[in-house]
C-alpha cells in the first residue's frame, strides 16, 4: 500500500475523534483502491466501521478531511452485512440485473484491509469466499461485454458506425475485467485496469487490449469499424467471452412493452409508457408502420428501405434509442448495453420538441420528415388538448351557421351573443393548439392571451374587437360575420385547423368531422384523457349516429353548446 500501518492508525483516531463516541465491540477496515494497492496521493481513505449488533446503521457515509486527506467513513452492522451478502447471492443467478452497487459493497468489504478488531473482520469476510466472488464478478463483467458487443453489432448495421466503435471499446474494458475478475482482480472502478493487468502477470492479454482499444478507425468508415468489431470479438473468444457473432441476423426486432401506435389523419403519434407521445415525420412514420415485429434486423432495415426511402438506419437507431422498439439476440433476450458507474441503461427521452403552435387537428407538428419528436406535453394533457381543439373548432361552425339563421330573422340580441359563441370558441381551439388544458373560462380567455407567444397578439386585438361589436341592423351585421369568417380564419391558419371541415355544410363533411374526431377520442380514451364535454364521447364514439334515428347518413346535431 501507499500508506504505512501506522499512517492509517493515525489518520483512523484522528478521523475516530471527531465523530460521537462509539460501543468498544466494533471493527474497522480500510476500504477502496489502496486497499487494493493501488492510489495516488489524492486518492480517498475510505474506512468502513463494523458493528456486532444487528441495527440499521446509516448508509450515507460522514466526510472529513484530516491530515491533508479526504476521508469516508461509513458504517454497517453484522446483520446488514449478513443480508448484503445474502441479496448478492441471490441476484448473482441473473447477472443482467444484479445490482452495480450491492456487488460493489461486497467486492470493498472481502478486499479491505483490516484495521480494528481483526476476529470481528474475518467472521464477515468468511460470509463469502473470495473465489465466489470472482466468479460473480466475472459473470457480471462477460454478461456486460456480451451486452455491449451485440449492441455494437446492431448500431453497425444501423449505419451508426463511429458509435458501434465506441460500443467495442466499451466491450473491450468489459471483456478484460471478466477475465481479471476470474484471476481475483475484482475491484470495479475500471480506472486501475492498466495495474490489475499488470498484476495479472500477462503482457500478451496486455498489450493486444491496449492496441485495440487505442485503434481508432476512420471515422464514419463502415468497412474500418467492421474490421475493428471483428478484432474485438476474436480478442473476447479469446478469452473465454461467448454468446456473440458479428452477424447481424441473430437481431430480431421486437415490440417495446408500454408502446402503443395512434394516427390521426396521416400523422403518426407513438405513446410511451401512458406518459410521453412522440410524433413521426412523413418518413419516419412510413418507416414505423412498416415494421414487422419478429424480423431480423436486415430484412426490418430492407422493408423500411422500401417503404421510407434510403438510408432508414438512422431512424431505426433513433426508435431504439427512445425505447419505442427492442432488439433481441436470437437465443439471448433483449439486447441491453451499460457501462460502469454511468447512467443506468434504458430509453432515452430527447428534450422537448419547439414546434408552435405544437398541436393542430390533423395532429402534433413536427420538425421534418424524419423527426422522431418527443411532445412538450404530457400524453394525458396531449389527448385532452387535441379532443379540445377539435370540439371547439366544431362548436365555431355551430355558432357560424346559428349565426347566418339569426341575421336572416332580423334576431340581432342572438346574432351578438351567437358571435361571442364563436371567437369564445376559436379562442379555445387557439389555446388548446399551444397545449392550454384545462382551459380558463371563456370570458377570461382574451384577457390571458399572455400565456401564448408574442406572434399571437394580432388575435388578441381583433378577438378584443369581435367581443365589442354592437350587432343592431342588416349592415352591421354582415360587417360582423364577414369579420367573424376572417377572424376564425386568422386562428386556424395559426392552430393548424385551416383544413378544418365546414362540417355543418353537408353529410360528407359532417362524417370527416367525427373521423376527425373520433380519431382523438380512441387516444383519450386510451389515455382517460378529459373531454371536452360529456356528449362528445357518445357522438364522437358512434361516427355521430343517434340512436333514435334511422337513414343512411347521420345528421348534423345543433346542441348550441
Amino acid at each position: 500500500m501507499i500508506l504505512t500501518e501506522d499512517r492509517l492508525q493515525g489518520l483512523l483516531d484522528a478521523s475516530l475523534a471527531e465523530l460521537p463516541p462509539r460501543a468498544a465491540d466494533f471493527a474497522v477496515v480500510l476500504e477502496g483502491s489502496i486497499a487494493e494497492g493501488f492510489g495516488n496521493p489524492s486518492s480517498d481513505i475510505d474506512f468502513l466501521l463494523i458493528g456486532r449488533g444487528d441495527e440499521d446503521l446509516p448508509t450515507m457515509p460522514s466526510l472529513l478531511f484530516v491530515d491533508g486527506r479526504r476521508v469516508e467513513i461509513r458504517t454497517r452492522s453484522v446483520r446488514q452485512l449478513t443480508d448484503q451478502f445474502r441479496t448478492l447471492e441471490k441476484q448473482a443467478k441473473r447477472p443482467g440485473t444484479l445490482c452495480e452497487d450491492l456487488l460493489n459493497r461486497c467486492q470493498r468489504l472481502l478486499h479491505s484491509h483490516p484495521l480494528r478488531g481483526h476476529d470481528l473482520v474475518d467472521e464477515v469476510k468468511e460470509l463469502m469466499p473470495r473465489e465466489r466472488l470472482s466468479r460473480i464478478a466475472g459473470d457480471w463483467w462477460a454478461h456486460r461485454a456480451r451486452q455491449s458487443l451485440r449492441h455494437a453489432v446492431a448500431l453497425l448495421r444501423l449505419g451508426r458506425t463511429d458509435e458501434a466503435v465506441d460500443w467495442n471499446r466499451a466491450a473491450l474494458v468489459q471483456t478484460v475485467k471478466a477475465w481479471a475478475a476470474d484471476r481475483g482482480e475484482t475491484y470495479l472502478e475500471p480506472k486501475w485496469l492498466s495495474l490489475q493487468l499488470d498484476r495479472a502477470g500477462r503482457p500478451d492479454v496486455r498489450d493486444r487490449y491496449g492496441e485495440l482499444h487505442s485503434t481508432t478507425p476512420a471515422p464514419g468508415d463502415p468497412d474500418a469499424a467492421r474490421a475493428h468489431l471483428l478484432a474485438c470479438l476474436a480478442f473476447a473468444a479469446g478469452l473465454g467471452l461467448t454468446g456473440v457473432a458479428a452477424d447481424p441476423e441473430r437481431l430480431t426486432v421486437e415490440r417495446a412493452a408500454g408502446v402503443t401506435t395512434w394516427q390521426t389523419g396521416e400523422r403518426v403519434h407513438v405513446i410511451r409508457r401512458r406518459r410521453e407521445v412522440f410524433a413521426l415525420g412523413d418518413r419516419a412514420g412510413a418507416v414505423w408502420r412498416g415494421l414487422v415485429p419478429g424480423r431480423s434486423l436486415p430484412r426490418a432495415l430492407a422493408a423500411a428501405e422500401r417503404t421510407g426511402g434510403t438510408a432508414p438506419g438512422p431512424l431505426l437507431a433513433a426508435f431504439w434509442r427512445y425505447g419505442l422498439i427492442r432488439l433481441a439476440w436470437k437465443g439471448g433476450g433483449t439486447v441491453t448495453a451499460s457501462l460502469p458507474l454511468a447512467a443506468p441503461p434504458g430509453p432515452v427521452t430527447p428534450p422537448p420538441s419547439t414546434a408552435q403552435p405544437p398541436l393542430s387537428v390533423a395532429g402534433a407538428a413536427v420538425s421534418g420528415p424524419d423527426a422522431v419528436d418527443l411532445v412538450p406535453l404530457p400524453a394525458d394533457r396531449f389527448a385532452a388538448a387535441t379532443m379540445a381543439l377539435v370540439w371547439s373548432n366544431v362548436v365555431v361552425e355551430n355558432a357560424l351557421e346559428d349565426l347566418t339563421g339569426a341575421l336572416e330573422r332580423g334576431q340581432w340580441p342572438v346574432a351578438e351573443l351567437t358571435a361571442r359563441r364563436a371567437v369564445h370558441a376559436a379562442l379555445r381551439g387557439l389555446f388548446s393548439s399551444y397545449g392550454v388544458n384545462p382551459l380558463p373560462a371563456d370570458c377570461d380567455l382574451v384577457h390571458r392571451m399572455d400565456l401564448l407567444p408574442p406572434a399571437t397578439e394580432p388575435i388578441r386585438t381583433r378577438a378584443g374587437h369581435l367581443l365589442r361589436r354592437t350587432i343592431d341592423s342588416p349592415g352591421r351585421g354582415e360587417a360582423a360575420l364577414a369579420d367573424l369568417h376572417a377572424f376564425v380564419t386568422l386562428v386556424r391558419d395559426t392552430a393548424g385547423a385551416d383544413a378544418f371541415p365546414s362540417c355543418f355544410d353537408s353529410a360528407d363533411a359532417w362524417r370527416a368531422t367525427l373521423e376527425l374526431g373520433h380519431d382523438w377520442l380512441r387516444i383519450g380514451a386510451h389515455l382517460d384523457a378529459e373531454l371536452p364535454i360529456e356528449e362528445a364521447r357518445d357522438l364522437l364514439a358512434g361516427h355521430g349516429t343517434r340512436p333514435h334515428r334511422s337513414g343512411r347518413h347521420p345528421a348534423p346535431g345543433r346542441n348550441g353548446r
